[in-house]
């Protein structure tokens, strides 16, 4: 008796579900705006002024000065990575905690100084 009443069941699920589907298509298609709406919609923020930010407004030579410093920074902290690497495999001294910790950095390090010369730099030099 139940598999009787499973199949006007499906057979009224199924048939609620592509009928709602074909109406959403159609109201969609029938509802799309005209290009002067859509225009209307987007001019306040097409039309808007384009302000510089702290990052542009930064002259050359302090960037370049902010650069020094990191790449300064940086290689104090390869050098230090080095030290501690060869005072490990010469005399066998356990500083593998702060040669993780001194290597991370200069990986961070490095990535940042990388980062921040791309952001200043390299979108004046390719257009």
């Amino acid at each position: 008796m139940r598999a009787i009443l499973r199949i006007p069941m499906l057979f009224v699920l199924l048939a609620s579900v592509l009928l709602s589907s074909f109406s959403a298509t159609v109201s969609a298609t029938e509802a799309t705006p005209d290009r002067n709406d859509a225009h209307a919609v987007l001019a306040p923020f097409i039309e808007k002024e384009l302000v510089d930010g702290e990052a542009v407004a930064i002259d050359d030579d302090q960037k370049h000065l902010i650069l020094f410093y990191m790449g300064l920074a940086l290689l104090i902290l390869i050098i230090a990575t080095a030290i501690i690497g060869l005072q490990m495999a010469l005399f066998g001294k356990q500083l593998f905690v702060p040669h993780m910790i001194c290597a991370g950095f200069t990986v961070t390090l490095s990535l940042v100084h990388a980062v921040t010369a791309i952001v200043w730099f390299l979108p004046y030099k390719i257009f």
